[in-house]
């Protein structure tokens, strides 16, 4: 059940990182989808849609990889000193 679970957290942002992309193409080739006035809005859209699942997607991906220890040096996290 858990796997389950985090498939579909996995899925969603999936899914509107596809969904970003389809708008930025869409943009490009002058078809405007309906809910979007301006063909600049479509693709602004289409961007913050592809960032925030590609960056929810990378970010489960580096913190499950640091969970396991299978991250470079470069990107471990730095020890946090307690006074």
């Amino acid at each position: 059940m858990a796997r389950m679970a985090a498939f579909i957290v996995l899925l969603i942002p999936g899914l509107m990182a596809a969904a970003g992309i389809k708008f930025m193409r869409d943009t490009l080739f002058s078809n405007l989808i309906s809910p979007f006035p301006w063909l600049w809005l479509q693709f602004v859209v289409g961007i913050i849609f592809f960032l925030a699942g590609f960056g929810f997607f990378a970010g489960f991906l580096l913190h499950r990889d640091r969970k396991k220890g299978k991250v470079a040096p470069r990107w471990e996290r730095k020890p946090t000193s307690q006074d």
